[in-house]
């Protein structure tokens, strides 16, 4: 890294770094001189990163991780408790190389303040605020579901964010899925429902080796026992319909024999919506969107959606 900030994200999530010019490789020009770093975030798949002191992890998912080895021998990783664990019972990397850091505790990594915040991810996710020797900062959501407590942040609140690097997976207007509490209701609503007309009912709730944990624990906590005919839930954002729309209760279920499965608009990742609610209330200089920008096209249409949230 020749100085700069690096932010990848994995498949289609981009490139290196990102700038005004949409670099193609591992080009780390930010701005100008004063605005740089020797940090790279999520970018373990580049190795070693020359100029790079100090290495971040927003969380535990494998296109945030990739790269990451039992191996590892290039520089400090900076990421929250339960990650450090993750990465050590998971992958084995050699905890000389981990270090921990808490939620909303201020850190100077480098002669940079570094703080991370909760990112309503997955267990462990953490939204990455840096503010520089020259004031200037940046935040670096790694991936997150924006939330309107997000506004009570006291760093959000009382420091402006210059640079933004964003998680801009739902980066489109057809995704306004319902909110994740909506969504919850509706699943816990729906399982008492299949219960009630078939008591001896397993439940499965689709999810990755770390995330989803939302969806189980509010059908366990409302059913008040341990979830044991198959009936599934699958929960992403990606099986929103614009059809559908916020009315949950339209979603019709997929059956096949003795199993029926709901596909239900759950992701923890912001919509579009939510994206949208965020920045207004940031107001960054500059946004740098992470995630599906390898489209020109794509690209352009995110950042005029940028433009028009801070005109306000």
């Amino acid at each position: 890294m020749r100085a700069g900030m690096v932010a990848d994200d994995g498949a289609d999530h981009g490139n290196g770094c990102f700038d005004e010019e949409w670099p193609t490789e591992l080009d780390n020009e930010l701005i100008d001189e004063k605005e740089r770093t020797p940090f790279a975030v999520d970018a373990f798949r580049y190795g070693s990163i020359p100029g790079c002191s100090a290495y971040f992890l927003t969380h535990f998912h494998f296109d945030h991780y990739g790269g990451l080895t039992k191996g590892w021998s290039h520089g400090p990783i900076y990421c929250t408790r339960l990650t450090a664990r993750l990465l050590t019972l998971c992958l084995s990397v050699n905890s000389s190389y981990i270090h921990p850091l808490d939620l909303n505790t201020e850190y100077i990594i480098e002669g940079v303040k570094v703080t991370l915040l909760e990112a309503l991810h997955c267990p462990g996710a953490a939204l990455i605020h840096f503010i520089l020797p020259t004031g200037l900062c940046y935040l670096h959501t790694g991936d997150f579901r924006a939330s309107k407590c997000m506004q009570s942040y006291y760093l959000l609140l009382n420091h402006k964010v210059n640079v933004l690097y964003l998680d801009t997976t739902y980066c489109n207007p057809k995704y306004k899925f319902p909110s994740k509490e909506d969504v919850l209701s509706y699943v816990v609503r729906v399982t008492k429902g299949f219960l009630k007309r078939q008591p001896k009912t397993l439940v499965v709730v689709g999810t990755y080796s770390i995330g989803k944990e939302c969806v189980y624990l509010a059908i366990s906590k409302a059913l008040g026992k341990s979830v044991c005919s198959s009936f599934g839930i699958s929960p992403t954002g990606w099986t929103y319909s614009e059809s559908v729309g916020k009315q949950l209760d339209q979603i019709r279920p997929i059956s096949k024999g003795n199993v029926t499965i709901y596909g239900v608009p759950y992701s923890e990742h912001s919509s579009f919506t939510e994206l949208k609610e965020f920045v207004k209330f940031l107001k960054p200089d500059k946004i740098i969107p992470t995630v599906n920008v390898g489209n020109p096209a794509t690209r352009d249409k995110m950042h005029s959606y940028f433009q028009e949230w801070l005109k306000g």
